[in-house]
């Protein structure tokens, strides 16, 4: 039914360019009706149109599709920061930080990616941290998020999983201080606004997905994981215990959400950075 609704939309009108910027075959169903001049897919056998190891997908994306030779890759393509947001929907009282949590996530069409969400037990231990340190704590997601709302129960968050609209949604993030999450939609959402950003990376690589622009953080676990990354463009290891995500631990993350707040409220910015737990290892990207 949703992909019904989808043809109807999107059908009867001739594009310019289709481009589903996915390995996997079945992503074709999507643009199944549309008629295109020009339509492109990611291929494993062709250079033009692979993802190269090492290189953000901002800049790879924008040379697939701008059919550029491999001398002439994009260089920094930064995010876009959206014009004529609404309001935010949560009216800020007093100077407490805001920090905002989008603890479910990690679906597609296809699936649930389970293996790249950081575990909701970790979220509520980080909340009730985060409240010990006068810390507003929001929660956030769309309406398939809403399974995580009881863990938090007894907790003062605010939960705002399941009522924005996207524009509402990067308001709320525009005006928010940290928001912590792992290899999900909302990251990406937050990477076009100015909050802060301390995400949580394990079977997929963060060089390749963090958003580029200043204060944004990677926890990639897994370090000495001869698996990781372990994601092949379409599907993850056949892994049981998720050993790389639960490498980061709440403490890590708590004290890069409290580093993120006094950078930003001192006026100072850091480039992308990837911080691999066990080795302390720190990437400039």
């Amino acid at each position: 039914r949703a992909l019904a609704r989808l043809w109807r939309a999107i059908g009867g009108v001739k594009y310019e360019l289709c481009a589903t910027l996915y390995y996997d075959a079945r992503y074709r169903m999507v643009t199944l009706p549309l008629r295109a001049r020009r339509k492109v897919m990611l291929s494993w056998t062709d250079r033009k149109r692979a993802l190269l190891m090492g290189r953000h997908h901002t800049d790879e994306y924008a040379r697939i599709l701008l059919g550029l030779e491999d001398g002439e890759r994009p260089l920094g393509l930064a995010p876009v920061r959206p014009e004529n947001l609404p309001g935010s929907p949560l009216i800020r009282t007093g100077t407490r930080p805001r920090v905002v949590l989008a603890p479910a996530g990690a679906k597609n069409m296809m699936r649930d990616d389970a293996l790249r969400r950081w575990p909701v037990e970790n979220y509520v231990a980080l909340a009730s941290a985060l409240f010990e340190r006068d810390v507003e704590v929001v929660l956030a997601g769309g309406t398939g998020d809403l399974w995580a709302v009881p863990y938090f129960e007894g907790l003062a968050v605010t939960d705002m999983i399941g009522k924005l609209t996207l524009p509402e949604m990067l308001a709320l993030l525009d005006d928010s201080d940290v928001m912590v999450t792992h290899d999900t939609g909302p990251l990406h959402l937050a990477g076009i606004t100015g909050v802060g950003i301390v995400s949580i990376f394990g079977p997929t690589d963060p060089r390749g997905r963090l958003p580029q622009r200043t204060n944004t953080l990677a926890l990639w676990g897994g370090e000495g994981f001869a698996c990781r990354p372990c994601y092949d463009g379409r599907d993850y290891a056949p892994c049981l215990h998720n050993g790389c995500m639960r490498q980061v631990s709440v403490e890590m993350v708590v004290r890069e959400v409290e580093r993120m707040i006094d950078q930003k409220r001192s006026g100072r910015s850091m480039p992308p950075r990837v911080v691999t737990p066990e080795s302390t290892v720190v990437a400039e990207l």
